[in-house]
């Protein structure tokens, strides 16, 4: 089975949109459109982005991972593993996240509900975008280059099956769920 739509086709434009939307509203609806609820999570006092990244992860992979066995999805797009552009990056996003209190798909969800720190702040994610494009060329040579290992996925980096990763994973979230769950009885 061949899925030929593309997002740049009209179709795939409008679908891309829809989704778009339908994504934003789930945001509000999970309440991580709220900057208390994204910096409670760094406090340690609100674990729903938690739980809502989990779940995505989980439910997202297990979606490729049938769309790909199902023909709908060809092949992996993998990235190349880039070791300290990574650290740096997620250093960055981190610091960013909490003094922010949104990621860039929660800033913007909160940008819809009419939040205006959250659109100043996305000015700020702009100005980086522009900064990071205008230095690309520095940080490709500098920084991408530092412990770069080509393109890999765990299964093939540690010897373990991808179901086995897949079961972990299920495993650790279902474990953290339930965790966060006695958590949450004991507080409440």
């Amino acid at each position: 089975m061949n899925f030929p739509l593309s997002t740049s086709s009209p179709t795939g434009l409008l679908l891309a949109g829809l989704f778009g939307l339908v994504f934003g509203i789930l945001l509000e609806k999970g309440r991580v459109t709220d900057y208390n609820v994204i910096v409670n999570l760094f406090r340690f006092r609100d674990f729903t982005v938690l739980k809502i990244m989990l779940t995505a992860i989980l439910v997202g992979g297990i979606g490729v991972a049938v769309m790909m066995r199902g023909g709908i999805l060809e092949g992996w797009h993998i990235k190349e593993m880039n070791t300290l552009g990574v650290i740096l990056g997620g250093g960055l996003f981190g610091v960013g996240m909490v003094l922010y209190g949104y990621c860039p798909g929660t800033g913007v969800a909160a940008i819809a509900t009419g939040s205006i720190h959250a659109l100043t702040g996305f000015l700020g994610m702009v100005v980086g975008g522009v900064f990071y494009a205008v230095t690309y060329g520095w940080v490709k040579t500098a920084v991408l280059t530092v412990g770069a290992t080509g393109k890999t996925r765990l299964p093939e980096s540690t010897g373990i099956p991808e179901f086995a990763w897949w079961i972990i994973l299920a495993t650790a979230s279902l474990l953290i769920f339930r965790i966060l769950g006695k958590r949450g009885k004991a507080n409440g």
